[in-house]
């Protein structure tokens, strides 16, 4: 990390110095029908810093006769000491990332660049709500893991039946399964938040988080500085990413 760090609250944001690696693919594993987990691995991952489950890298991906396709997508794993870093591809649509992720073997190359920071959420606030749909899942994966035991979060996911996993945590958790997010939403807006400083973390369709902040911040008066949410996609976009 560098020294130009910023906080808001409680939270921390930190820029990294950011470079492009080439990695190689070491494994493939299919984590659910519809999602492939890829582990990456190689000399220049030497240095690679991940502060923050919902950090993301960038993809390259060449795309014959055009330019490279840059994606984003989050660290699920990385194990400094082992040299690996996991990424998690949903394989459903057409795009140039799914399409490479599913035909990805052993000693496969791929560009990637980033983090260019993070946004540290502490974990000791009194609970957490976690929301999102298949595009938040490896975020939301890896923040259940980092929560110690003594926690509480809520989760609200948005996944495909056949793409429902276990999600592995310390905490003691509300995890709630919606088939789409018309039913997130109702859930939200059904959904009691519980006394005490906890920290909202939305990601997921353009929309539908800006939706979800309102329901949470607007009508259930969450405080606006303890939610982060998030466009990892939009409808009618090729590639979006913004924070809402």
């Amino acid at each position: 990390m560098n020294a130009e760090v910023s906080t808001t609250r409680r939270v921390q944001r930190v820029r990294h110095e950011t470079r492009r690696r080439q990695l190689q693919v070491q494994r493939v594993e299919a984590v659910s029908p519809g999602v492939r987990r890829i582990t990456l691995a190689g000399p220049e991952l030497a240095g690679f810093l991940s502060a923050s489950f919902d950090d993301h890298v960038k993809v390259f991906i060449d795309v014959p006769g055009a330019e490279a396709a840059a994606r984003d997508y989050t660290p699920r794993r990385h194990d400094a000491a082992a040299g690996e870093l996991d990424l998690e591809f949903a394989l459903h649509g057409d795009g140039p990332a799914a399409a490479w992720a599913a035909r990805a073997q052993p000693g496969d190359l791929l560009t990637l660049g980033g983090p260019r920071g993070s946004f540290i959420v502490p974990l000791d606030y009194g609970w957490h709500l976690l929301a999102g749909d298949d595009t938040a899942l490896p975020a939301i994966a890896r923040r259940l893991e980092e929560l110690p035991a003594g926690s509480r979060a809520i989760v609200l996911l948005a996944v495909a039946g056949p793409d429902r996993r276990a999600l592995a945590t310390q905490a003691e958790t509300d995890l709630r399964w919606f088939d789409d997010d018309v039913a997130l939403l109702a859930a939200a807006r059904a959904l009691q938040l519980p006394a005490g400083e906890g920290y909202a973390w939305c990601a997921g369709e353009a929309a539908t988080m800006a939706a979800l902040r309102r329901v949470l911040v607007q009508d259930k008066g969450h405080d606006a500085q303890a939610i982060r949410a998030a466009a990892y996609w939009k409808r009618g976009a090729a590639s979006h990413h913004e924070n809402l």
